[in-house]
């Protein structure tokens, strides 16, 4: 089985980086900060920019150039590994699975958290859109994982903690999973197509097993 992987509410807590790099952008801009940023992690940065500055797009780069700014020097630090996480991995390689991680950080972010983790050797590739992408293109990298590795739908998953994840799933006839410990609710997993939620990493173990 190929498994994929999301990053960020998935495989790490990266609230800490990624909401004091938002903060930080938006006080650049001279621009208040919402009060909960939690919905910020797993949308593409310039559309969730995008209503607070008028859908100017200058002032929007000009956010996500603040935000990449602060992320390259200290947010990309600012994580922790889910409980569980690292013991799922390592027994999804045991049993044979293939992994790969498909997320919307960008690939040059991307790459020095996966690197850093202890387990981020068991991944074969990483998908990350290029930087000045508007995109997550979850659908478009499910696809390219799917070329580079010869699997077939029916024999991957795509596991995330936001609908973008269960939506690139099922526009590859891939099977969504949907992890609850991340910033997605069970909701917005199952509305968005997910084939099961689970609420605890060692349950997609027992679910590859069925």
């Amino acid at each position: 089985m190929l498994c994929l992987f999301d990053l960020d509410g998935t495989l790490i807590d990266s609230e800490l980086g990624v909401t004091a790099c938002i903060r930080h952008a938006l006080t650049r801009l001279d621009v208040s900060t919402p009060a909960d940023l939690r919905e910020w992690i797993g949308p593409p940065l310039r559309q969730s920019f995008a209503p607070l500055l008028d859908h100017d797009e200058t002032r929007i780069e000009a956010a996500v150039h603040y935000y990449h700014e602060r992320f390259t020097e200290l947010g990309w630090r600012e994580y922790a590994i889910y409980p569980g996480i690292a013991d799922m991995i390592a027994s999804l390689q045991t049993a044979g699975h293939q992994l790969a991680i498909v997320t919307s950080k960008p690939h040059r972010h991307a790459q020095p958290i996966v690197d850093e983790l202890p387990f981020g050797n068991h991944f074969e590739k990483l998908y990350g859109p290029h930087p000045s992408s508007s995109h997550s293109e979850k659908a478009s990298m499910i696809a390219a994982a799917l070329a580079d590795f010869g699997a077939s739908p029916k024999q991957t998953i795509m596991i995330g903690d936001r609908r973008y994840d269960m939506e690139g799933a099922v526009a590859n006839g891939v099977a969504g999973v949907g992890v609850l410990w991340g910033f997605g609710s069970r909701e917005e997993l199952e509305e968005a197509g997910a084939h099961a939620v689970i609420e605890h990493p060692e349950r997609l173990g027992a679910l590859l097993a069925v």
